[in-house]
C-alpha cells in the first residue's frame, strides 16, 4: 500500500514536471524529474528495459529528505520517467532512503536493497544518522518495503565498526544461486572499507569478511561500492571522501576510485594490483553499472561535484544529471570507458575536416552547436618543432566560452569553465596527464546542451563537466600555439 508520503511526492512531482519543457533539459542525459538528482541508484534491467532509479528530492532544487526517482529506457538515452519509487515514510528510514541497488528475483519481482536513514540525538546535542540496509520488492512500478526491514542493522557489524557510516548496498547473485551485497562503512580507524554480506535468499543476510579496506590510503569514507568481473579481472568501483591527490590522480575531494584486482571466490579474497581514478574531469561521482542483456558491463555516474552544487542556472527547476552510460573494459591493467554504442544510432549529418594545418585560430564550416558528438585527432604540423598548445573552445560567443587545451611538452589535458557563465568562484578547471606520442593525441567529445565529456586515446580517460552556458552560445573555435595538423568528423545528434 503506498505511503501518505509517497502520494504526496508522487503527485508534487508530475505536476511539476509538466511545467519544464523539453528544451530546457539535457536531451540524452537522464536529469531530475523536478527538483534535485543525486547518486544513480538500482541500475539494472527489469521486463526488458533499463531501470534507473536515483536519489532525489523532489520539492526543491537542494539536498532534502532522500526518496528514489525513477526512469526506464530502452537504449540508455531515451528516458521516460515512471513515479517516484521510494519515500522516507517507516520508522527505520524517516530521515532519507540513501542509495542502492535492484536485482531480479527469481519469482519476477524486482527487489531494491537500499539504506534507511533515522537521525539520533548524540550527547553533545547534535545529530548523528544511523544508517541500516533495507529492502524493497515490487513489479518495476510499485514497491513495498519489507515487513522485517531494516535486513542489516549494527547488530551485524563486526566490533569497531560505525553504525553511522554503513551504506550504500550494491547487491548481486552468484551462479550457485546465492545472493552477496558490498556496503560502504567506517572502521575504528577512521578511514574506509567496503564489508562483504551473504544471503541464500536476497532477503536474510549475515555478514561475511571485509572485501577491501582503505587503510587511510585513498581518502576516508568510502561510498556507493560496485564489484564485478570484467575482461578476466575483478574490479571494484568506489567514491571515496576527502581524498588527498596523488600526483595526477584523485583531485576531486570527493572523488572517485578504481581497484583492478583477482577474486579467489572460494575465500572471497581480492587481491589489489592496480589503481586509477574513475573521471579525471570536474563532475563525476558515484558510479553505479549494470551487466547489459548482451554482455556489456555499462557504467552511469552522477554528473556533479559535490563541491560545486551552487553551480546552476538561475530558476532552474531542476537540479543534476547523470553521466553519458559507458561501456567498460579492462586493457593492460588499466579501466578503459567509451560511450554506449547505442550513442551511434543518434548521429545525424556529418561533417568531415582532413589536414587542416593551422597556428593561430580557426573556424571550420558546419563545426558548432550543442549536442554533438565529435572525434578529433591532432599532430604536429612540422615534425621537426612539436606545437606548445592546442586548444578549443566550445559553448563559444562574444561572453562565454568553454575551453579544453593540450600542452604537449607536458602532455596536459586541462578543461576550463571559468568563462562559462558561473558567478561562483568554485572549482572551474581540472588538468590530467595523458599518454601523447609526440604531441599526437587523438579525442572523442560529446557535448549534451548542459555538458561535456571527453574520452581520450579510445577511452583510456575520461573527463566530464557540467556547464550551464545560456544555449544560444553555441560556437565552436580552434586555436594553437606552433603548428598543429587537425583531423574532426563531426556528427549533430538527433
Amino acid at each position: 500500500m503506498t505511503s501518505q508520503t509517497l502520494r504526496e511526492a508522487r503527485k508534487y512531482e508530475e505536476a511539476s514536471a509538466k511545467l519544464i519543457t523539453e528544451e530546457k533539459r539535457p536531451s540524452f542525459h537522464l536529469s531530475a524529474r523536478t527538483g534535485w538528482m543525486n547518486d544513480p541508484n538500482g541500475f539494472s534491467f527489469y521486463k526488458g528495459e533499463y531501470h534507473m532509479f536515483y536519489q532525489y528530492y523532489p520539492y526543491d532544487v537542494q539536498w532534502g529528505p532522500m526518496h528514489w526517482g525513477h526512469a526506464t529506457s530502452k537504449d540508455l538515452l531515451h528516458w521516460k520517467y515512471l513515479p517516484a519509487a521510494l519515500a522516507p515514510d517507516e520508522f527505520y528510514d524517516m530521515d532519507g532512503c540513501f542509495s542502492g541497488s535492484a536485482i531480479e528475483l527469481p519469482d519476477g519481482r524486482q527487489l531494491l536493497m537500499y539504506t534507511g536513514v533515522v537521525k539520533e540525538r548524540q550527547k553533545n546535542g547534535g545529530f548523528s544518522e544511523v544508517q541500516t540496509q533495507c529492502i524493497a520488492t515490487g513489479d518495476g512500478m510499485d514497491y513495498e518495503k519489507y515487513e522485517k526491514n531494516p535486513v542489516l542493522d549494527e547488530h551485524d557489524l563486526p566490533e569497531g565498526c560505525s553504525r553511522f557510516d554503513f551504506r550504500d548496498p550494491k547487491i548481486w547473485r552468484r551462479e550457485d544461486g546465492t545472493y552477496y551485497c558490498v556496503a560502504g562503512n567506517r572502521p575504528a580507524d577512521g578511514s574506509g572499507q567496503l564489508l562483504l554480506f551473504t544471503s541464500p535468499d536476497g532477503f536474510e543476510w549475515k555478514y561475511k569478511k571485509v572485501l577491501c579496506a582503505n587503510n587511510n590510503r585513498f581518502g576516508l569514507m568510502w561510498e556507493c561500492p560496485d564489484f564485478f568481473k570484467l575482461d578476466g579481472k575483478w574490479v571494484i568501483l568506489a567514491s571515496p571522501q576527502d581524498m588527498m591527490p596523488q600526483g595526477f590522480e584523485y583531485h576531486n575531494g570527493n572523488g572517485t576510485l578504481c581497484l583492478i584486482g583477482s577474486f579467489d571466490e572460494e575465500t572471497d579474497f581480492f587481491t589489489e594490483e592496480y589503481s586509477q581514478s574513475v573521471d579525471y574531469g570536474i563532475d563525476f561521482y558515484a558510479p553505479q553499472t549494470v551487466l547489459s542483456p548482451d554482455g556489456r558491463r555499462i557504467m552511469i555516474g552522477w554528473m556533479q561535484n559535490w563541491d560545486t552544487c551552487s553551480l546552476r542556472a538561475a530558476g532552474q527547476p531542476w537540479y543534476g544529471q547523470m553521466s553519458l552510460p559507458r561501456e567498460l573494459s579492462v586493457k593492460n591493467g588499466r579501466l578503459y570507458q567509451w560511450p554506449v554504442r547505442e550513442l551511434e544510432d543518434m548521429r545525424g549529418e556529418k561533417i568531415v575536416h582532413e589536414n587542416v594545418c593551422f597556428s593561430d585560430t580557426i573556424t571550420l564550416d558546419g563545426i558548432k552547436g550543442r549536442k554533438i558528438d565529435m572525434e578529433l585527432e591532432i599532430c604536429p604540423g612540422d615534425e621537426e618543432e612539436i606545437y606548445r598548445k592546442f586548444a578549443i573552445r566550445f559553448a563559444q560567443n562574444d561572453e562565454y566560452y568553454t575551453s579544453l587545451s593540450f600542452r604537449p611538452h607536458e602532455s596536459i589535458l586541462k578543461i576550463d569553465r571559468k568563462f562559462s557563465g558561473s558567478r561562483r568562484a568554485i572549482i572551474h578547471q581540472r588538468r590530467n596527464l595523458v599518454n601523447s606520442d609526440n604531441g599526437k593525441l587523438k579525442f572523442r567529445m560529446i557535448l549534451d546542451r548542459f555538458s561535456v565529456e571527453v574520452f581520450v586515446n579510445d577511452g583510456e580517460n575520461v573527463m566530464s563537466a557540467v556547464i550551464y552556458t545560456d544555449l544560444s552560445a553555441d560556437g565552436i573555435v580552434f586555436l594553437a600555439d606552433g603548428k598543429v595538423r587537425m583531423n574532426i568528423v563531426k556528427y549533430e545528434l538527433i
